[in-house]
């Protein structure tokens, strides 16, 4: 297995992803992905082709002279091995990449009460350069060996801190937006900032990260939620989202304490979507974190609007903030991918996001609020093509689809280390993805491709 780059690249060759440029690839093996939400489709045995970092063919084994002839004959073969299986790379739509630090912190604590006992005080630090970049070379790499591809990033209110990350995830190879947080008001420790101050840094931080030139990483804006911001600044935040036609992340109805404070800053709002909406911060290109205690009202005016929430049940559960029925958000017709939300949630692996998404619905199952439980199948879409749906770009990620990126990892389901072993029986292939849904970890993830490039060869 880490061999298969050997000629091109050592598993100790540091690389610039900006400008390396990857050759072709032939894989040959096992493919799953998600073309629908209710079923994965599982390919026994199939030749993929990559070329310019985009699937340039997707067929049977026997037509690899086809391929050839396609590609030229200038390319790298890898046929997997028993017990390996090839998936498209896990979108996180919400990760707090300062808070890494704080993971299983705090975890006593209500929202609220958490952020000015434990967040604060450590987004504080990031002034700090060397600290800053320590933490963030973490993240990025302990993401990407995680098998995510794609990630939603909140840094800090310091407009150098943001732009250290967007250099860190562009040097690493990773696809990612990234948003300098604003907030000018109820917060702790003077981590705030001015109105004006706010925006003049979030627009140099967004010219800061085009000039960057990356296809893969964009800037988002970021208000922290409603609370930490004033009708003006989300105003003008919403104006600068429409200048530059950029993304917009937030959070939404987390907590019961949040939203009430939230309707108390904001009475002449019906409800705390029309917060934003007033705002012009709702769009097609909007992602809100949670949408626990969302009304039917909010549901209806998501939908409208095209805007996706990233559903976070590892940090609902552990900030104790209740229970989201991810299946209410899609009869709603709301897009919806999934959030480790570190570190209100306790693991940087989308893996662990399949797992919680699941043990919560079965929970809903259990109370009586859901007729029929969340399978693995659509756990397994919400982290793949329902997350490239939730940020507008399942044109380009999600599955396999000729014309897409190739965003991939090589799953291997052998490894002989841990409390797993698919070798003591024979499995055929979905039994070998509900066994990594289940039970894997980072250890079984070999390969990790991004547009193409290899960014994890272990």
């Amino acid at each position: 297995m880490g061999d298969f780059f050997h000629s091109s690249i050592s598993k100790n060759t540091c690389i610039d992803f900006h400008n390396h440029v990857a050759p072709p690839i032939i894989i040959q093996g096992p493919i799953v992905h998600s073309v629908s939400k209710d079923r994965i489709t599982a390919l026994e045995n199939k030749l993929i082709a990559v070329k310019d970092g985009k699937i340039v063919a997707l067929e049977d084994s026997e037509c690899m002279d086809e391929i050839r002839r396609m590609i030229g004959d200038n390319f790298i073969f890898f046929k997997l091995e028993p017990g390996m299986f090839l998936c498209p790379g896990f979108i996180d739509g919400h990760i707090h990449a300062p808070q890494f630090p704080n993971v299983g912190l705090g975890m006593d604590k209500s929202l609220l009460d958490w952020l000015s006992t434990y967040t604060i005080p450590l987004e504080k630090k990031y002034k700090d350069v060397n600290f800053s970049e320590t933490v963030y070379n973490y993240v990025v790499d302990t993401t990407l060996k995680c098998g995510t591809t794609t990630a939603c990033y909140f840094s800090t209110i310091f407009k150098n801190n943001s732009k250290l990350l967007a250099e860190i995830v562009r040097r690493k190879g990773q696809r990612a937006l990234i948003g300098k947080v604003n907030m000018n008001q109820n917060s702790v420790l003077d981590y705030f900032e001015e109105t004006d101050e706010s925006l003049k840094e979030t627009e140099e931080f967004v010219k800061d990260v085009f000039e960057l030139n990356s296809s893969l990483v964009e800037p988002v804006i970021t208000p922290r939620f409603a609370i930490s911001c004033d009708k003006d600044l989300l105003k003008k935040l919403g104006s600068l989202a429409e200048k530059y036609d950029l993304y917009v992340q937030s959070h939404i109805s987390e907590n019961l304490e949040e939203i009430k404070l939230t309707m108390e800053l904001f009475p002449d709002c019906a409800n705390y979507a029309d917060v934003y909406d007033k705002a012009g911060l709702l769009t097609n290109k909007t992602i809100l974190a949670h949408g626990v205690h969302l009304l039917d009202d909010e549901l209806l005016l998501l939908s409208r609007r095209g805007t996706a929430i990233v559903h976070c049940p590892n940090s609902n559960t552990y900030l104790k903030s209740g229970l989201c029925d991810v299946k209410r958000l899609l009869d709603n017709k709301i897009k919806v991918a999934l959030g480790t939300d570190v570190s209100g949630g306790i693991s940087l692996s989308i893996m662990d996001a399949m797992r919680t998404t699941l043990a919560t619905s079965n929970h809903l199952s259990i109370l009586g609020k859901q007729v029929k439980p969340l399978t693995y199948h659509e756990a397994f879409y919400l982290a793949t093509l329902g997350g490239a749906e939730a940020l507008n770009k399942e044109k380009t990620i999600g599955n396999f689809q000729v014309g897409k990126d190739f965003d991939a990892l090589v799953v291997d389901m052998e490894v002989k280390v841990g409390s797993m072993s698919c070798s003591l029986a024979t499995h055929n292939l979905l039994e070998l993805v509900q066994k990594f849904i289940y039970l894997g970890d980072d250890r079984n993830i070999k390969m990790v491709f991004v547009q193409g490039k290899p960014v994890v060869n272990k």
